[in-house]
């Protein structure tokens, strides 16, 4: 089985300074870096770094970062056949500043991650096979996202979908229907249904919220508490694991990628939701988005668990 992110590529120009400068204000920054980003090159970068079965249907422009972008989708070992080029947009990037006290700004520009349509969502969602896990976020038009997974879901497919970035309008409840498993965090949460959890039993409650709404099971994000699983008939709740954070980045998209990746080897919800949590908590001891991305024996020395049976990845 393949685990097939559909979803946004973005180059990450990150800029450290004592302060963030106030409209009309310039002040001098102390570093910077350029690197990898967008939900779903992150997501695809977690599962195919923990050997699984990976496709990344994505788009950049036809400038440097595209080139940038590819080239590290690449060494991070994720298959780049499905990256098409845009000639008349341009690569979608984030500035991300952050200062002294870790407190950020970001302006994200979409540019070829907007380009997608109805009708490259229904190809996306035509070339897969039963058993494939859809893996599917919100910084791509929302019309391509539908249409991926309503055709894959008619040929058996998987659909997970982490609806982040939550728009400011709410999320409608067609995107929430179209999902066997919704993966929001508490923020996401409480958009979608008006309760943010913190603790066990309000995100079980939450949870069955989202099923109320059509979700057929939720998994509701708890950062460094744990997550829920909740489904129809039963809800478990699985502890964060306690590892020594420095850097929450992309912690969200590692979760999303290791769970369709234990998916995709076979593993069950419970499972699968608890390697899902060592992924993201693995990130967390590393810095930067998708850099920080655990291998596959990183996770099973931390679950301390059998090897999860697995199909051949990508190298």
């Amino acid at each position: 089985m393949t685990v097939i992110v559909f979803g946004s590529i973005n180059v990450d120009v990150n800029v450290r300074s004592r302060v963030l400068p106030r409209p009309g204000e310039t002040v001098h920054g102390e570093s910077y870096a350029i690197g990898l980003g967008g939900k779903g090159a992150n997501q695809a970068v977690a599962a195919a770094k923990l050997g699984a079965k990976t496709r990344f249907v994505g788009r950049v422009g036809a400038d440097a970062f595209g080139g940038f972008a590819i080239e590290a989708l690449e060494r991070f070992g994720v298959p780049t056949a499905d990256i098409a080029v845009d000639p008349g947009a341009m690569t979608g990037i984030a500035t991300i500043g952050v200062d002294a006290e870790g407190r950020n700004s970001i302006t994200v520009v979409g540019g070829a991650n907007m380009s997608f349509t109805e009708a490259d969502g229904d190809a996306v969602g035509r070339s897969l096979g039963a058993g494939d896990v859809l893996l599917l976020q919100l910084e791509i038009p929302v019309p391509a996202i539908l249409a991926a997974a309503a055709a894959g879901r008619a040929r058996g497919a998987r659909i997970v979908l982490d609806p982040a970035p939550a728009p400011g309008a709410g999320v409608a409840a067609s995107l929430v229907a179209a999902a066997d498993i919704l993966t929001p965090n508490e923020l996401e949460t409480a958009a979608l249904v008006g309760l943010e959890p913190t603790d066990e039993a309000s995100a079980a409650e939450a949870g069955k919220r989202l099923i109320a709404l059509g979700a057929k099971v939720a998994i509701v994000k708890l950062g460094a508490r744990g997550c829920m699983v909740v489904g129809e008939d039963e809800s478990v709740f699985i502890p964060a694991f306690k590892v020594a954070t420095i850097d929450t980045v992309a912690a969200g998209d590692c979760f999303n990628g290791g769970l369709a990746a234990a998916l995709s080897f076979g593993a069950g919800l419970a499972r699968a939701g608890r390697f899902a949590a060592a992924t993201a908590a693995l990130s967390t001891t590393k810095i930067g988005a998708a850099d920080a991305a655990p291998s596959l024996a990183e996770v099973e020395a931390l679950t301390e668990t059998p090897r999860i049976p697995m199909h051949v990845g990508n190298r």
